[in-house]
């Protein structure tokens, strides 16, 4: 087995992280990211998606603390 199967991975995530780091794009693309949001719609469809939840960050340095100068 190999290592993606360390810990499961949430329904659509991949959809989800594409669109919102198109959206965070210094060159925003429109059209990418519409092409990125109508691939999570597929996803949200497939997988009948109800709701998402952020779950809490554990030390992995991605919390939105600002930095001390």
């Amino acid at each position: 087995m190999d290592s993606t199967t360390m810990t499961p991975k949430p329904v659509c995530a991949q959809e989800a992280l594409a669109l919102l780091n198109c959206a965070a794009e210094s060159s925003y693309d429109r059209d990418k990211c519409l092409a990125a949001l109508d691939a999570l719609r597929a996803c949200i469809a497939q997988k009948k998606v109800k709701k998402f939840s952020l779950a809490e960050a554990s030390s992995t340095g991605t919390s939105e603390t600002p930095k001390g100068k």
